[in-house]
This record gives C-alpha cells, sequence and structure tokens, in this order.
C-alpha cells in the first residue's frame, strides 16, 4: 500500500464535497479536494442559484404586466433577456469567493483543479500528482440526461448548464421535460416573453407529485400561454434553416410537429461515474450507478460517495445531509446513516409546489390505511389580501391523525413546508399543529386550518349531542 498522505480526500467540489472539505479541515483532519471544472458545482453555476435568480426577475416582469389585479397602472413591458442573465452572472459572482479555492486553501484545504482517475484503492491521481487518503469521497455530481430521439446529436440543443449563457431574446422555445427543472424555466421563459412549448411523455407535469396539486401549477401556466403537450413522446428532431423542429406522437399515435428558435432539454439527470478509473479503486456499479449502503460507503468501505452522483434525492439540501453522513462515518467512526424518509423538496413555480413525506398517491400505491384533509388558500385572509390564492395544504394522517405526510401548493409554498418537515420528524399528531399559536394574517396559518380540518371530523352529530347534553348546553 502507498504511503498515506491525506486523512480525507474530496473528488468534486460541488455542494456535497465543499462541506465534507471544510467540515474535514475545520475538524482537523488533513483534507484534499479535487475539482475539474468549477467550484460550487451544478448548484451555484446551472442549478438553484441561476435558476431561483431568473424566476425572480421573471416574477417582477409577470408582477408589472399584472399590476392591474393591484388597483395600480399596468405595464405591457418587454423584458430584454441580456441583462437579465447579466444579473443572473452577477449573483452567481456574489457567491463564488465563498466556494473559491482561496477560501478552502485558507481553510488547509489543498485544493487541486484538474481531471483525475484512482489507480488503486488508495490513490487519486491527478495533474502528476498521486493523491493518497485513509478515506475518499466521491461528489462528482449529475449532469443532464439527454433522450435517445433520432437526430438529436444534429441540434444546438440547451441543457440548464448552457441556457444561462443566453443573451439576446427567444421568440420561442421547446422544453423537454416536466420535471421541477423544466416547469420553472418554462415559466421564467414565458414570463420573459418567449413562446414556450413545454413536451411531458406522461399524463401530468411534476409526475411525482399528487395530480390534483400537480393541476393547479399547469393550471397557471396555462393561463400564461405555456403550451402543455402531455402524453407527448419525441420521435424525431431536426434543424431547418436554423428552427428545430420536433415530431410529437400522442397517447392516440396521432403525429404533430412543434417548431421553435430554442429546444431545452430537461429531462432527468445521470450520475457522473465514468473515467474516475472505479475499476482500479474496486469500486462496484451497478446500471450505471455507484453502489452504496446506509452510510453512503461504497463496495470499498473507505470510499464514500455524497451528493447527486448517489441518486435518489437530488438535492442540494440532500447532498449537505450527505456530507454530515461521511464525516461522522469517516472522521468520528459513527454508524451514521442516510435518511430517506421525510425528506422536503419544492418546485420553484408560481405558484409553488413542496411536498414532505408520504404523497396521497403513494399512500393509495402502497396500501396504507390514511386519511386525507385539505384546505384552500382562497379562505385564508392574508391570501386574500395578498391576491394569491391559488393553490391548498393537503396533510395524509394515520386513521389516529400521526402526520405521515404534507403537500402545500401556493404562494410561499417552500417556505410553509417546513413546519411540517419538523412535525413529521418529530411524530407529532395534526392535533399538536392544530393547538399551536399562528399569527394572523399569515400564510403560515394555512397549517393549522388544515390541521383543523382533522379535528372538525371527530365533531359528529352523535359527539356534538353528548357534549351538549354533558355540559349543559342549550344551542
Amino acid at each position: 500500500m502507498p504511503k498515506i498522505v491525506f486523512d480525507i480526500c474530496v473528488i468534486g467540489g460541488g455542494a456535497a464535497g465543499l462541506v465534507v472539505a471544510a467540515g474535514g479541515a475545520t475538524l482537523g483532519a488533513k483534507v484534499a479536494l479535487v475539482e475539474k471544472h468549477k467550484m460550487g458545482g451544478d448548484c451555484l453555476n446551472y442549478g438553484c442559484v441561476p435558476s431561483k435568480t431568473l424566476l425572480q426577475s421573471a416574477k417582477v416582469a409577470h408582477t408589472i404586466r399584472d399590476a392591474g389585479r393591484y388597483a395600480l397602472p399596468a405595464s405591457p413591458i418587454s423584458p430584454q433577456l441580456g441583462p437579465v442573465m447579466e444579473r443572473v452572472a452577477d449573483v452567481i459572482k456574489t457567491i463564488e469567493p465563498h466556494d473559491s479555492p482561496e477560501r478552502f486553501r485558507s481553510l488547509g484545504v489543498d485544493v487541486i483543479l484538474g481531471a483525475g482517475r484512482f489507480t488503486d484503492p488508495h490513490t487519486f491521481h491527478v495533474n502528476g500528482r498521486d493523491i493518497t487518503a485513509k478515506r475518499f469521497v466521491i461528489a462528482t455530481g449529475s449532469r443532464p440526461a439527454i433522450p435517445d430521439i433520432p437526430g438529436i446529436d444534429s441540434v444546438d440543443y440547451l441543457t440548464n448548464e448552457q441556457v444561462f449563457d443566453l443573451r439576446d431574446n427567444v421568440d420561442s422555445m421547446i422544453v423537454l421535460g416536466g420535471g421541477p427543472i423544466g416547469v420553472e424555466l418554462a415559466q421564467a421563459f414565458s414570463r420573459l416573453g418567449s413562446k414556450v412549448y413545454l413536451v411531458q411523455r406522461g399524463p401530468q407535469i411534476l409526475p411525482k407529485e399528487d395530480a390534483d396539486m400537480a393541476a393547479v401549477v399547469a393550471e397557471r401556466l396555462r393561463e400564461e400561454g405555456v403550451e402543455l403537450l402531455l402524453n407527448h413522446s419525441p420521435e424525431q428532431v431536426q434543424d431547418s434553416h436554423g428552427v428545430i423542429e420536433l415530431q410529437l406522437t400522442d397517447a392516440n399515435g396521432a403525429s404533430k410537429t412543434i417548431r421553435a428558435d430554442k429546444l431545452l432539454i430537461a429531462a432527468g439527470r445521470r450520475p457522473n461515474v465514468e473515467q474516475l478509473g472505479l475499476e482500479a479503486a474496486g469500486v462496484a456499479l451497478q446500471d450505471g450507478r455507484l453502489v452504496t449502503d446506509a452510510r453512503l460507503r461504497t463496495s470499498q468501505k473507505h470510499i464514500y460517495a455524497a451528493g447527486d452522483v448517489v441518486g435518489g434525492h437530488q438535492f442540494t439540501h440532500m447532498a449537505e445531509h450527505h456530507a454530515g453522513v461521511v464525516l461522522r462515518n469517516a472522521i468520528f467512526r459513527l454508524p451514521a446513516k442516510a435518511q430517506t424518509q421525510n425528506v422536503p423538496w419544492a418546485t420553484f413555480s408560481d405558484p409553488e409546489l413542496a411536498r414532505v413525506g408520504l404523497s396521497e398517491t403513494e399512500a393509495k400505491h402502497q396500501g396504507i390505511e390514511h386519511r386525507v384533509y385539505a384546505f384552500p388558500f382562497q379562505d385564508m385572509d392574508r391570501a386574500r389580501a395578498d391576491g394569491t390564492t391559488e393553490g391548498f395544504a393537503k396533510i395524509i394522517t394515520t386513521p389516529k391523525g400521526k402526520l405521515l405526510g404534507a403537500a402545500i401548493v401556493g404562494p410561499h409554498a417552500g417556505e410553509l413546508i417546513h413546519e411540517y418537515v419538523l412535525a413529521i420528524a418529530k411524530g407529532m399528531k395534526a392535533s399538536d399543529l392544530s393547538s399551536v399559536i399562528h399569527i394572523y394574517p399569515t400564510l403560515a396559518q394555512i397549517n393549522r386550518r388544515v390541521a383543523d380540518a382533522r379535528m372538525k371530523e371527530g365533531l359528529t352529530p352523535n359527539a356534538k349531542k353528548w357534549i351538549k347534553r354533558i355540559f349543559g348546553l342549550r344551542g
């Protein structure tokens, strides 16, 4: 075995890798961090940060056009994509120093910029150096999955890795994929003046969500001019004199061709595991994915994986969770396990859609005895005052009222869901939320109101009869 130099070698400078590197160095470990492209990974450069920045500009443009509903003068503005994307770039630049090589070197991390590969289970070769370590962490992230469509290699398509480089206005765009990335970017470009076609193979957008919740987002997209082509499968694509032509087939076998200036592919992700020398390291793959246990160890127990490369829930907050699990295992030798249940997430469309725990659809498919309670935003005073009454909150409970899951589609759903995240993690019942005082008037009151629906269910006519009799009520 070669002489060991580092305690931990982290491969990949995205969310998971950066947390492991910073945490390990802070705890006193000697850490090497290898990044072949951009520090900050997908989240900073192509994902969370740029997309949410773009969405905010698009929302402001929409609000200006729609100001009449707030009794203010509306303006038919025509946004210029160039300045909007420059703002996106500027926001990225403000965050970059936190993820920069200089910051991590100041923490004592040996940052190596370059592509490398394992040459044996304890050695990673990069830039002519052999990095040896007791523990390795593969945190190489994921990349857009490109569907196998005839002609796809002949067109200049976009993914989330190129879309934020656009500077000229886009008159029309085809978005291929109705998951969170596709939905968010479809709405953003529509609000910024593009004619958008959103193509989804299945019967609904956001297929991991309950149909009634996804329908609220779909209806808003249609109202704003996004053309939803559900149950449509791409058959062929070509570039016709600078225009993208996509041939589709619907569920009945009928063909349709749509044309646009740009094609954005948002059809899922695939882990970055190629060209890492995993075979030399003895790290096993199955169906192109790393084989990991609950402690995020690969088939080589001293080599861990964290973040998107693991698969499953590919969110930045899960990458950070993975990093904590790896640190507890790699440094403190604790048998920490990655959490796979009650993981919250949100689609930052307008309205937003957020969920944690079991969905109604999952409860039905798994044969879990459950109850469902819902409450609409249109009955919330703050939502009426804000003019944001679309959507509702829904909870799934056991017959005895223990919370199994919660979902919200509506304003600020991504913020409101956290009360349920805590409640479910602590095994609470709906009655626990119902008994907590919520500030009036706030949108967060909907969390108590939907819990109240569970409490009111118990007030049957017979129960009311006995209450009147026992307490001598006269109503």
